[in-house]
């Protein structure tokens, strides 16, 4: 993956360049199969164009997949700053590493308590929950994989009246 620089930044950002195109049909079906659900809310589902800046995460840029967050006011210059209540991430083989390592962990640490791993190749969605420890740390686990033969159970976690569909996600 390669880094390059946002002109409004000096902070490094994601080259998603050598991404199939299957990756942006997940995330545009996403976006439009949740987005016209939440549109009267204060909620928002974003799509892979959106930054966000947390002082967590030393203020470096992370641009996730999909992002769905309810305090959009939150804003330093062009960046986000609110902590969205869940966060989609869809693998390539230029991204896999980094968004089940470093990007996981900066999403756990800040507090995003949904966060799904979508394998376009594989059709599969992987559900972790975001759950403190006593001594105040958060962790992720892995609440459910959701595949073909149980794709009825594809949720989301924390809005609960919000329709998905497996098929309509992954319609590429």
């Amino acid at each position: 993956m390669k880094e390059r620089y946002d002109l409004m930044s000096a902070f490094p950002i994601e080259d998603m360049s050598n991404t199939f195109i299957e990756h942006s049909f997940v995330i545009n079906n996403f976006v439009v199969m949740v987005g016209k659900q939440i549109k009267d809310s204060l909620c928002r589902v974003l799509g892979d164009s959106v930054q966000y800046q947390w002082h967590e995460n030393d203020n470096k840029i992370v641009m996730p997949d999909i992002s769905i967050i309810c305090n959009t006011r939150d804003r330093k210059n062009v960046s986000l700053t609110g902590i969205p209540r869940m966060v989609m991430e869809v693998l390539s083989n230029a991204t896999e590493d980094y968004d089940r390592g470093e990007k996981m962990e900066i999403y756990q640490k800040v507090g995003v308590s949904e966060y799904w791993i979508v394998d376009w190749r594989k059709k599969q969605v992987e559900i972790y929950l975001n759950d403190g420890r006593e001594d105040g740390t958060t962790y992720f686990y892995i609440y459910k994989t959701v595949t073909e033969e149980n794709k009825k159970e594809l949720q989301l976690v924390m809005f609960p009246n919000l329709k998905t569909d497996f098929d309509e996600l992954f319609d590429i």
